[in-house]
């Protein structure tokens, strides 16, 4: 990693990184966080939390209990620290700090990658959903779903680029409110962006706001849809695309005063998929690759999910479980600095798989593990064209060059 101190051990790396002493200062001073805080500062919190994440601690005692290690212990200077402490501080930082440091260590992540650079043909790229977390009713009153469950939504837009994802925007709300309720929030107005989204935006009269807008979408439509064609548009009989058309939505007071464009295509089974835009200058084909996209969101709700414990929480209150959610994505955001700035070509799960087997020693080592080639090769299990064997053999025989079955290292495989 260019311009790293590669002798400190890859804990102490972790750490700094998460903290960026620098923004973290300015901010703290800005936001009066550490005034009054003695032993847990916002930046030992941090790299506490993000550490009982990566690892899957399942309780405060397992965190405070870390700090029987040495090497952590040293990392961030502190030599004990209570649980409950751990958690009055996880639920007294304000929401908006850790919201400002990681909107802008994500802007420094888009600067590494250079995503205006990235983007291609189809655009600049921002992908919307939610994703339902359920809580225990009982320890989670603020959170409640049903009279016997409770949960939360995380509401997320995420930017694309070639070489995966980095996490844009969030919005926390109880799990009952509908998804629509927070596109506001959410859809980018930039007139170089794209913002795709399911069906469970739909929504007639705001789509209406943001075509006078010229705020562009892609979304997927309702089979119960009622649809009035106006125009057809031409279709490559040779491309996946069944239907391509100008057409208007709704009908009576619930109409679309603006037309939208409707592509119909197929999933990889098979199933009709109707996709709605307000786009217009890329094709059909490149249209449905857009939408083909929003996968994308679905496989980072799992990744942050699986592999930085978003599912526990280790505090009640809804800051506390707010703030953790945003540790989740500093961390994130932390680890393609990594991958970026090593220049890691493998999976974001390998590298930190690698960054967690290697945390007492050396960040140096860590780097060269990480960038290491395979000492062999495989050429892997191969597909025998067996005609092609019969064939060859056939050949020999009937031009009684059949010297070869007497050699016992013959390989009829290797023609």
């Amino acid at each position: 990693m260019q311009g790293k101190d590669t002798t400190k051990s890859t804990l102490n790396q972790l750490f700094e990184e998460l903290s960026d002493q620098k923004l973290l200062k300015q901010l703290c001073k800005e936001l009066g966080v550490d005034k009054y805080v003695k032993k847990l500062k916002l930046d030992k919190l941090l790299a506490l939390i993000a550490l009982a994440q990566l690892r899957q601690y399942k309780g405060l005692r397992e965190i405070s209990s870390c700090l029987n290690d040495e090497e952590i212990s040293k990392a961030l200077n502190l030599d004990s620290i209570h649980a409950s402490t751990i958690s009055r501080r996880l639920a007294s930082v304000p929401t908006k700090m850790l919201e400002t440091f990681f909107l802008r260590l994500k802007n420094e992540c888009i600067a590494n990658i250079g995503l205006n650079a990235t983007e291609g043909l189809l655009g600049r790229l921002h992908l919307i959903d939610s994703s339902t977390i359920s809580l225990c009713v009982t320890k989670y009153r603020w959170a409640e779903f049903r009279r016997t469950k409770g949960g939360i939504k995380v509401h997320l837009r995420i930017r694309v680029h070639d070489g995966g994802v980095i996490p844009d925007k969030m919005v926390m709300t109880p799990a009952k409110p509908a998804d629509r309720t927070q596109m506001d929030a959410l859809v980018v107005e930039e007139p170089d962006a794209i913002n795709v989204f399911d069906r469970g935006y739909l929504d007639y009269k705001q789509f209406d706001q943001y075509c006078d807008n010229q705020i562009l979408f892609v979304t997927r439509l309702k089979e119960n849809a009622i649809i009035e064609v106006m125009t057809e548009l031409n279709v490559n009989p040779e491309s996946a695309i069944k239907k391509d058309a100008i057409v208007f939505l709704g009908k009576n007071n619930q109409r679309m005063k603006h037309p939208l464009r409707l592509i119909e295509t197929e999933d990889t089974e098979g199933n009709p998929i109707r996709i709605l835009t307000n786009v217009t200058d890329l094709t059909a084909v490149e249209l449905a690759d857009v939408y083909r996209h929003r996968w994308k969101i679905e496989l980072f709700f799992k990744w942050i999910k699986q592999h930085l414990k978003v599912k526990h929480f280790f505090g009640h209150s809804d800051q506390a479980v707010e703030n953790q959610l945003y540790i989740a994505l500093i961390t994130f955001c932390v680890l393609i600095k990594l991958q970026k700035n090593s220049g890691y070509t493998g999976t974001l799960l390998e590298l930190t798989r690698l960054l967690l087997a290697c945390l007492h020693g050396s960040f140096s080592d860590f780097l060269a593990k990480l960038l290491r080639k395979p000492l062999k090769s495989s050429r892997g299990r191969r597909i025998l064209n067996h005609d092609l064997i019969f064939e060859h053999t056939y050949e020999q025989v009937m031009t009684e060059n059949i010297d070869f079955l007497y050699d016992s290292t013959y390989d009829p495989i290797i023609l």
